[in-house]
């Protein structure tokens, strides 16, 4: 009886201490407004921001300003709700999902040009690879400078065909959206420069 009830206990803390450890890692952090904060709570972000960096030229800073404007770092993010006659729900005002906040056909397009076949929008990892392939993309197709903030934000938001035509130009919303993207990138930028030699030193102790 008495091993019983110790194996019940251990077996309830274990839990216990699964879900906790669960919570920790799909929590946003808890400064997100503080670059070196971010990394140094979640540790493994650090190690894939960089690869995405050096994979596509899209450096850390942007990459963490995007995901601050889309989700705030959430994992499980979506576009608010739409109501028929303010109280009937009717869906989503879009599909966009995860930390980067990706429309589904979007998704899609990135898994079949990067063979990423097994990515999640709600897996950091992934969508930080996203921000810089897509960035890269932009990059390639418009020519803005993979550290240029402001307009890879805008042709983010609005697309590739949108950035062209200048949707933007109609959006005196959005045009202040991008230069908040691009202040908080800044500032993620001086952050980094700070704690960057020690997030390094910290990371270089893992093998893998």
């Amino acid at each position: 009886m008495i091993n019983k009830a110790l194996i019940s206990i251990v077996a309830m803390l274990l839990s216990a201490m699964l879900l906790s450890l669960t919570a920790c890692s799909t929590n946003p952090p808890k400064n997100i407004n503080n670059s070196c904060d971010i990394f140094f709570e979640k540790d493994d972000w650090y190690d894939a921001a960089k690869d995405s960096y050096e994979k596509w030229g899209v450096p850390i800073h942007v990459q963490l300003a995007i995901i601050h404007q889309e989700s705030r770092f959430r994992y499980d993010a979506q576009t608010e709700m739409e109501y028929f006659l303010w109280i009937i729900p009717i869906g989503r005002k879009s599909d966009a999902y995860g930390y980067a906040q990706v429309k589904d056909a979007t998704w899609d397009w990135y898994i079949k040009q990067t063979g990423n076949s097994g990515a999640d929008r709600d897996d950091f990892d992934d969508a930080v690879d996203f921000i810089g392939w897509y960035g890269n993309y932009t990059h390639n197709k418009l020519g803005i400078s993979k550290w240029d903030a402001y307009n890879q934000y805008l042709a983010y938001h609005e697309g590739h065909g949108g950035f062209k035509r200048r949707t933007y130009l109609q959006k005196k919303w959005l045009i202040k959206v991008a230069q908040k993207v691009k202040k908080r990138a800044s500032q993620y930028h001086t952050q980094l420069s700070r704690c960057q030699a020690s997030l390094e030193s910290s990371w270089s102790l893992w093998p893998f």
